[in-house]
Formats: structure tokens, sequence, C-alpha cells
């Protein structure tokens, strides 16, 4: 069935695209939101059906409400948020503020008409020929690319950024007292809520891609980038990072701006790599997939080689920490690390894991860092490798994964983050501590099942 999604408080016109609705086909069905918060809670769950949109802006509060309803520039700006898959039409009598809506969409590249509703039949007269023309005469996106098995996909990729959100605030609240982490950790550490970084903010934007389309749709991920910077820019982001986003913000192209980054070399950081775990989650079945699917991501904001191969190796082991959960430590260990190296590209990041895979548990993870490096140069050569090596030996303890990699110093929060996005999908949602999983900071997701 093709939906219309209607936001329209008033019950008259709403029996009007009641009525009128049939007209476009027998195969249509109506979504209706009568308050613009509803409306942005709810309406994501539609889209891959979804054909056509229609928006009011004035909205009265219905009876027994206790909330200001919104208004259709609510809406607005969260669909320009997001990639445009269809039309979109603004019916609305408040001419200042429909065009205001108008061009936050226009903006943002959707298909949108607007008009004032004129007459007492304007539905059928204005709306129905509106919208039978812009059906005709533009064509849906095709972006919808969930599998049979979404459901169960999705749901290894938010544990995943629960690890990894979890592993980011710990680290962050850790960071300038790495060496004490191991004696925090064991006599409790504060009240929450813990709040997460940019790497955990960017993390969410992916799996928001994954949750919507069911693959890496690179323009979607630099929108949810950029509008995630927009409302919350104080979440740690690098120089490199915010002016990225800015000019996205500012109707610029991602593409450009990742090739133009440092020189038109473009990032070698370990922005991709602090963000992909998840990625490697939702395509764990497939590790080719994963590491198309990474280097999809990581274009996004880094395409130096060593930024690509770094996101490629997390993603490769957020799989196969899921893959080998069951098999026995010695020897999964091992083809954890014999599938990190063959997928990762040649690069340094590959060069610095093949050490980590020599290197024994028993050196110790700051001896460790400091052979392999510890994110200090925020590079991915200088971050992955020991992560790599890190998650590797703590397979089946969440807590002593991220108590280690902390304990090594750096740059703590990507790299518990990291960390934490591999070791989750081995331990599973119980490995983790309950009072940690209640003290992080609300992910905008229902809870994992």
């Amino acid at each position: 069935m093709k939906t219309l999604l209607l936001l329209e408080d008033n019950s008259e016109r709403i029996a009007a695209f009641e009525t009128a609705l049939p007209k476009l086909g027998d195969d249509w069905q109506l979504r209706i939101w009568r308050d613009a918060h509803t409306m942005l809670a709810e309406c994501e769950e539609y889209f891959e059906n979804t054909h056509l949109i229609s928006l009011d802006h004035d909205l009265n509060p219905q009876p027994g409400a206790v909330n200001d309803p919104g208004t259709g520039l609510d809406v607005a700006k969260f669909l320009a948020s997001h990639f445009p898959f269809c039309p979109i039409i603004i019916h609305s009598t408040n001419a200042d503020r429909a065009w205001s809506m108008h061009n936050e969409l226009r903006f943002a590249k959707w298909t949108v008409e607007r008009f004032g509703p004129i007459g007492d039949d304007w539905v059928h007269k204005l709306w129905l020929p509106k919208a039978w023309e812009l059906l005709n005469s533009s064509q849906r996106a095709d972006i919808f690319r969930k599998s049979k098995n979404h459901e169960q996909q999705l749901q290894r990729a938010l544990l995943s950024l629960e690890g990894l959100a979890i592993g980011d605030a710990v680290g962050e609240m850790l960071a300038y007292r790495h060496y004490q982490a191991a004696q925090i950790i064991e006599k409790g550490l504060p009240a929450g809520p813990w709040f997460r970084t940019d790497d955990s903010e960017m993390a969410i934007s992916v799996v928001e891609s994954l949750k919507l389309y069911g693959h890496i749709h690179q323009d979607a991920v630099a929108r949810r980038f950029a509008w995630r910077y927009e409302r919350e820019p104080d979440r740690g982001y690098g120089s490199m990072t915010r002016a990225q986003l800015n000019e996205i913000n500012r109707g610029g192209d991602w593409q450009q701006g990742a090739a133009n980054a440092f020189g038109g070399q473009g990032s070698m950081g370990n922005g991709g790599a602090m963000r992909v775990a998840p990625v490697g989650a939702y395509f764990a079945d497939n590790l080719k997939r994963v590491a198309e699917e990474a280097r999809a991501s990581a274009l996004v904001t880094h395409v130096h080689p060593e930024g690509v191969a770094g996101t490629i190796a997390v993603a490769i082991a957020a799989a196969m920490a899921w893959q080998t959960r069951k098999d026995s430590t010695s020897q999964r260990i091992k083809q954890f690390f014999d599938a990190v190296l063959e997928f990762t590209p040649e690069s340094k990041v590959r060069r610095g894991i093949f050490v980590a895979a020599q290197t024994p548990v028993d050196v110790g993870s700051e001896v460790v860092a400091k052979n392999l490096g510890n994110g200090s140069l925020v590079t991915a050569p200088d971050t992955v490798p020991f992560t790599i090596w890190s998650a590797a030996h703590h397979l089946d303890d969440y807590v002593a994964a991220i108590k280690e990699t902390i304990m090594a110093g750096g740059d703590c929060d990507t790299n518990a983050a990291i960390v934490g996005g591999i070791v989750s999908l081995s331990v599973g949602h119980d490995g983790i501590p309950f009072e940690w999983r209640q003290q992080k900071e609300k992910l905008p997701f229902k809870e994992i099942l």
C-alpha cells in the first residue's frame, strides 16, 4: 500500500482528505497526525511506503492535551534532515509560515509545492490535482533496501551502539584520570546520566540510516551528521569535522568537503572508525558487505586511505565478535584477527593490526598502546590497531575491556567507544552491567529487545 502522511488538526479537512484519497487509486492508505510532536516521533516508521506528504502549519491543541502541538515548520525542519524520497504538499492559510516551510524543504532538495486553501471544497479542487501532478512528474527515490532479516540486523546494530555509547561516556569521564580507571571502576562510577560525545552522536546517525534504509545511504548519513551537529554542537567534535558539517548545513556538498580536507589529502583521523561498529553488527552475516558498507560510511567524512582502512578494520572486528561469540577463546582470537587482516586494505593501519595479532594479552594494555599508539594523534593508524588488540583479548568481559582500554590513556573516549561497540556484540545485552546501561544518556531508539 502507498501511504500519504498527513499533518492536519481540522476534522472537516481530514474527512475531505479521506474522501479524496481513493481518487488517487485504491492502493492508498492515510496516516494522520493532529500534532507535530507525535508525527515527529512516529513518521519514520512509515517512510518506506510513503509516496506523498501533506502538511498544514497552524495546529490547535487537542482536547485533553497538555503540551503545545507544535507547527508544520517543526515537521518541515525534521524532514529536511532526511534525504528526499517523495513529493510534499504544504496546505496552509498561514502564508508566511507556509513559505518558511517551503524554503526549508526546497533548500534540502525536496520536491515541494504549496498553496493557500481557498473555498469549501479545496481538497478536491486544489489539493487533488496538485497531488496528481506531483505524483506523475516526480520519481520516488529508490533508497529503501531492507532485507527480510532487517529487525534482527537492527537489534544487533543497537546492541553495538549501546556498547559504543557506554564506552564513549565512561572514556570521556575518566580521560583525565585514566591511570586510576581500574580503582574508580571497582569503587563505582559516578551517578548518571553519563553524557556521550561526538563518537556516539555520529554513530547514532549511522544507525538511523541503517534503520530507515537498510544500508549506508551516504547523502542521508551526511544530512544526519550535520543535523545532529547543528542541534548540539558541543559534543566534542574536532575542528575539521566542525568545518565539514557547518558547510553541509550551509548547503555545501559533503563529497567536496571530505575530499578537500587537509589540503586535498582527506582525513586519516579516527572519526570513521569510532562510529562504524554498528555497521559491522548490522551486516555481520556477510563480511564482504561489511567492508563495502563500512567504506561507504567512512567516505562521508574520511577519504584518506588510512581513514578508510581503519573504518573497515573496526567494522570487520565487530562482525567477527558476533560471528565467533560461541567459539572457544583461543580459536576465536585467531579467527578474529585473520578476518580483520583479510579485509583491511594495505595500509599503516593493517601493518599495525598485524603487529597487534602477534602481541599476547599478558603484555598489558599500557605497554601495547606505547607500541601501537593510543589515539593521542587522533589518527586511524594511531588508534585502530590498539583498539582491535584490546577488543580481541577481552571479548568475554565488557567491563575489563573498557577498563583496560582506558588505562592506556590517549583518546580515551574514542578508544573505549570502538572497543565497547565491538565487545558488546560478543557479551550480549546482559553482558553489559545493568547499572551502566541505566546510567548512560538515553539513546533516541526503542530499548533493545
